[in-house]
């Protein structure tokens, strides 16, 4: 980020980036009050409880230095609206609080484009938050509702449930491994992909369908196979998942099967859903497909759990379990403290 000549104290730079006029807001918006008090005001729909989640992108940690502005602005609301999304929740609103190493009006118009675009799109204005000087560092919260009872909760999968993943995974992965030279990708392959890392679609409509219908559910952001096990713990059960039956895009099946299978299984940063359902649901589930044009493919099953502790059983193209330190390099969930 370039320094900019123009002196820009605090509020200046919310009036002019982040302030929106209310006639963005859905015309069904519970936030009754946004920027410009001490606190926004919020009246939740009658009958519905809040939800509530929390992201932080760290320069250097979450994303790469130079990233596109425009890019990040959207892929900082969409993880939030990706969690909302998990839960069956429907966006409310969200406040952004960042740290910025200088004023780069550049930088601002086009990560506040960014991050309003997708705002508009999920109706989910910006209601609130804070500016300071330091390093890059992006952190929003956003707000949701959900009926009484009806949110979707990691703690309810049975046995004999079907375990199943939106869209595609690994492609994040595939392109995180491009851009750090790990693996070479040629031009064309990673333009077909690199948006599925700089700008994820958070799964809104499906969370919401998937109420009533899902038992338990969470989005995809440190990795497939290692999310997956704390539905697992929260739900005191095992899972059995095909490995051959982990959905990848035309681009990721050009790489070697260890390669797809690594990246499909642990790879991040893909903020699909991964639910779990009665068998009974499997039409019903197949027809939300259908209609949202979104590929939802069945991995597995829950199980009872076999020891103190839950697991993934890794089912091969063979027909067998994986060995535990086969299993284990595919349940490698990225650690936001590992060095």
């Amino acid at each position: 980020m370039h320094s900019s000549s123009q002196p820009l104290g605090e509020f200046d730079l919310i009036e002019r980036f982040f302030k929106t006029p209310s006639s963005s807001r859905s015309p069904n918006s519970a936030i009754n009050l946004g920027i410009g008090d001490d606190c926004a005001l919020i009246n939740p729909p009658l009958g519905e409880e809040i939800a509530m989640t929390s992201d932080m992108l760290v320069e250097g940690r979450h994303f790469l230095k130079g990233t596109d502005a425009e890019q990040l602005g959207r892929k900082a609301l969409a993880v939030n609206l990706s969690d909302l999304a998990a839960m069956g929740a429907k966006p409310l609103g969200f406040t952004l609080s960042i740290a910025l190493p200088n004023i780069d009006i550049q930088w601002l118009e086009a990560f506040s484009k960014g991050l309003l675009s997708i705002a508009d799109q999920f109706h989910c204005p910006l209601i609130g938050g804070d500016t300071t000087a330091g390093p890059l560092n992006i952190s929003i919260t956003a707000l949701g509702s959900t009926p009484h009872g009806k949110a979707i909760r990691r703690s309810g999968s049975q046995v004999d449930d079907e375990v199943w993943v939106s869209g595609t995974v690994g492609d994040a992965r595939l392109t995180l491994a491009a851009l750090r030279h790990e693996l070479p990708l040629p031009a064309n392959y990673f333009q077909e992909i690199e948006h599925r890392m700089h700008q994820p679609t958070p799964r809104v409509e499906l969370g919401l369908r998937l109420r009533g219908i899902a038992s338990a559910a969470l989005d995809v952001s440190d990795g497939l196979l290692g999310d997956l096990q704390h539905i697992l713990r929260q739900s005191q059960v095992d899972a059995e998942i095909f490995l051959d039956r982990l959905p990848k895009s035309a681009t990721l099946k050009k790489q070697s099967i260890q390669i797809q299978n690594q990246f499909a299984a642990c790879g991040g940063d893909d903020y699909e859903l991964c639910f779990t359902a009665s068998r009974d649901q499997h039409q019903v589930i197949l027809e939300i497909s259908d209609a949202l044009h979104l590929p939802l493919t069945c991995i597995g099953r829950i199980i009872r759990k076999k020891n103190d502790a839950s697991q993934v059983h890794v089912i091969g193209s063979d027909g067998k379990i994986l060995s535990a330190s086969e299993t284990a390099n595919l349940l490698k969930s990225f650690d936001h403290f590992a060095v």
